[in-house]
């Protein structure tokens, strides 16, 4: 048996999420629709972060158990023959012994993407969250510097929830400033659900006045959701990236 691990591209916009879900169109649906192709015998794909609704990938990591078939330097342009037009494998490579693409990942890197011109641009309108209102750097780098550590994150996730724990460890948190764009980025163990896009919420509304920056520290120490700002669109986020040791 041979562990392959693929590294995918997809836009979310049509997907309901990475997850398999009877009726719905996912990710990990159609990726599984082309592995039975070549490997009819295979088991379920593992996947380094599922992604909700919406949210893109250009970083994504499978792992997928294939007995004989294809070599691995044919895999993606076999599957993409067989994949729809907004999921793509863009390499495949044989995973060393032990490699799993979630139990083996050290951290996973998100970016979100804030436009700030005053009118919309229909043309970023796919990849970008309009913000036409004022918005203070120094308050976006004031949240962002709070948030590296071990923290409770259960104000950033729907208080109907399947999680059990709420601690995660944000390696690194950062905004940049890109012309006319903002680009948050952040580096993670692991999230919770629309962890990213609340707290990318919560910021902008801090940075524009609407919220005070003092307690943003506090709504780390497991505050209630209710105490979190809104929850920003899905559309603007993306995982760009799963690090492993000694390896990418």
């Amino acid at each position: 048996m041979t562990v392959l691990r693929l590294d995918l591209e997809y836009d979310g916009a049509a997907f309901h999420g990475w997850a398999a879900q009877p009726g719905l169109r996912t990710v990990e649906g159609v990726l599984s629709d082309a592995l039975r192709v070549f490997w009819p015998h295979g088991g379920r794909p593992a996947v380094a972060g599922r992604t909700d609704t919406g949210v893109h990938a250009s970083g994504q990591v499978v792992t997928f158990e294939a007995e004989g078939g294809l070599e691995a330097a044919r895999v993606p342009a076999a599957l993409n023959a067989h994949l729809p037009p907004d999921v793509a494998v863009i390499r495949c490579e044989r995973a060393p012994d032990g490699f799993h693409a979630r139990f083996s990942a050290r951290s996973r890197l998100y970016h979100y993407r804030v436009l700030r011109t005053r009118e919309p641009s229909p043309l970023r309108a796919a990849r970008t969250l309009h913000w036409p209102r004022e918005v203070s750097m120094e308050q976006l780098t004031a949240c962002a510097a709070r948030l590296p550590g071990a923290h409770d994150f259960r104000a950033f996730t729907p208080a109907e929830t399947q999680h059990d724990v709420f601690r995660r460890i944000v390696l690194a948190a950062a905004w940049e400033a890109r012309g006319d764009e903002l680009l948050f980025r952040i580096e993670a163990d692991s999230f919770l659900r629309h962890m990213v896009r609340t707290l990318v919420g919560t910021m902008l509304q801090t940075a524009s006045g609407e919220r005070r920056l003092e307690p943003f520290a506090r709504l780390l120490d497991g505050a209630p959701r209710a105490a979190a700002g809104f929850t920003a669109p899905p559309h603007a986020l993306c995982l760009v990236g799963v690090r492993y040791d000694n390896t990418n």
